[in-house]
């Protein structure tokens, strides 16, 4: 596994590193990456007719194949929803994302798996304010995961999700309905290839 973030600084990235909606605040140290959302800002397409929501920023490369990426994050939890979270993107009608979030005022386990219209999911409450998250693909499979100590993985989430060899893949900070938050993802570790079943962490 690789850092996805060794090779930068600052607000200076690496060559197949980029920004869909970049935040005025970040910054990266020693592989560590902090983001100030703004209000208001998600990923979101509701099932309801509300109107599309694709403000947060993500922080992406662009991955070939088969894969996993772990990372740890922590979360400055104000409002409902505030959230870290690790984020697939086939295009704007189909990515999928795992978070940490706050959920009905307790740290919790989320996704979101959307495929026209979003699919939300609430998994499970955590006690440690900086969990492990994990995305492993192979092939149109996908198998979200996380962890309380980075060594005792549950999973989150099998789906399939129809999309092209090569997918955008990296870290998204949100404040759906708040003021806006800080993020930070520590470690994000970016491995080519899986071995074995996605559905079970090696």
């Amino acid at each position: 596994m690789t850092n996805l973030f060794e090779q930068c600084s600052g607000q200076t990235l690496s060559a197949n590193l980029g920004w869909l909606n970049e935040p005025a605040d970040w910054s990266i140290e020693d592989g560590k990456v902090t983001i100030t959302v703004s209000p208001i800002s998600d990923f979101f397409i509701d099932p309801g007719g509300d109107p599309v929501k694709a403000s947060a920023p993500f922080l992406h490369t662009i991955v070939k194949g088969d894969f996993s990426i772990v990372t740890q994050v922590q979360v400055d939890m104000k409002e409902q929803y505030d959230s870290g979270c690790l984020m697939v993107r086939v295009d704007d009608t189909n990515w999928a994302k795992v978070c940490f979030e706050y959920f009905e005022e307790q740290p919790s386990i989320l996704s979101v798996v959307t495929r026209g219209n979003s699919d939300d999911c609430v998994s499970a409450p955590v006690e440690v304010n900086k969990p492990y998250l994990r995305v492993a693909r192979a092939g149109n499979s996908f198998a979200f995961h996380y962890s309380q100590d980075g060594e005792k993985w549950k999973l989150v989430r099998y789906f399939g999700l129809d999309c092209a060899e090569e997918i955008k893949v990296g870290i998204v900070a949100q404040s759906p309905i708040g003021q806006g938050t800080t993020v930070t993802f520590t470690d994000v570790q970016l491995q080519h290839g899986v071995t074995g079943s996605v559905r079970r962490v090696k």
